[in-house]
């Protein structure tokens, strides 16, 4: 990263990062100007979390139908029901939680991972960064990219919680990349890292106020992508080379897009009475 005094500015210098950013930009303009938007958001942002939850657990191997998410309730089996229900409830507490954000950027991320885990506090590895030593359960996440060790992680944390409270003139889309990529890489807590870090990535969007209703899920478009170019994308920020961060920031770029198409979908479904 940049050692520029705003590095997340500096990164929307990079080549192609202010075509993202302007294209993400235009298509999230577009559908909130939608009609259906002034008098039903509230029912396509639901629709957006439900989609979103679905596209994130597919990422972390729970590739459920939308129907199948909606009309199960049985979410504490072990394995993709587990999965599926992790997702789901961070999607709700992710609203819950700008405000803190705000002020402490960790506190969250500790929370998320309780909710992801499913646990409770004094849990053992849940709801804190892990320890020297402790295993990561993290299956999609392969040996290709290198796993920092505890000391790195608190230290690389720290530095983004800086990051984040200091403020920056970057777009949205670029300080979210950055967080999505981070969590990923560091891969902070012993399990449910994906899941955490795309959930910030929300957080971000939301209150950085380019998506503030959350109607754009960008899980949609990462499950749509699919794995193998997600986590192409991944290494390419892993890498910290300008080229590998700009392919990152492009990737999560056009993911918004694909969510804000299938937000466009529901709008066009809700006005058609078919929804």
């Amino acid at each position: 990263m940049s050692t520029s005094a705003d590095p997340l500015a500096a990164l929307a210098g990079l080549p192609g990062v202010a075509e993202s950013v302007n294209a993400v930009r235009k298509a999230v303009d577009r559908v909130y100007g939608h009609r259906v938007m002034r008098r039903r958001s509230n029912e396509v942002t639901s629709e957006a979390a439900l989609r979103g939850a679905r596209g994130s657990a597919a990422l972390a191997g729970a590739d459920w139908a939308l129907e199948e998410v909606r009309r199960r309730t049985d979410f504490g089996a072990e394995g993709e029901p587990r999965t599926v229900g992790a997702a789901l409830r961070l999607t709700a507490e992710a609203g819950q939680l700008l405000s803190i954000w705000r002020q402490s950027p960790l506190r969250v991320l500790a929370r998320l991972h309780l909710v992801a885990a499913g646990g409770a506090e004094g849990d053992e590895g849940v709801g804190r960064p892990r320890q020297s030593g402790e295993p990561v359960d993290e299956p999609l996440i392969g040996s290709d990219l290198p796993l920092p060790d505890a000391d790195e992680v608190a230290g690389r944390l720290d530095g983004l919680a800086r990051l984040l409270l200091t403020g920056s003139e970057a777009p949205a889309l670029v300080t979210a990349a950055v967080v999505h990529g981070e969590l990923l890489a560091l891969r902070p807590f012993v399990s449910r890292n994906g899941l955490v870090a795309r959930a910030a990535e929300r957080i971000v969007l939301v209150g950085s106020g380019l998506d503030p209703k959350s109607i754009c899920p960008a899980e949609v478009g990462y499950a749509e992508l699919g794995v193998a170019p997600y986590m192409a994308a991944l290494e390419g920020y892993a890498s910290g080379t300008p080229e590998g961060m700009a392919v990152w920031i492009a990737h999560c770029g056009r993911a918004v897009e694909l969510g804000v198409r299938e937000s466009t979908a529901v709008c066009e479904a809700l006005q058609r009475g078919a929804a």
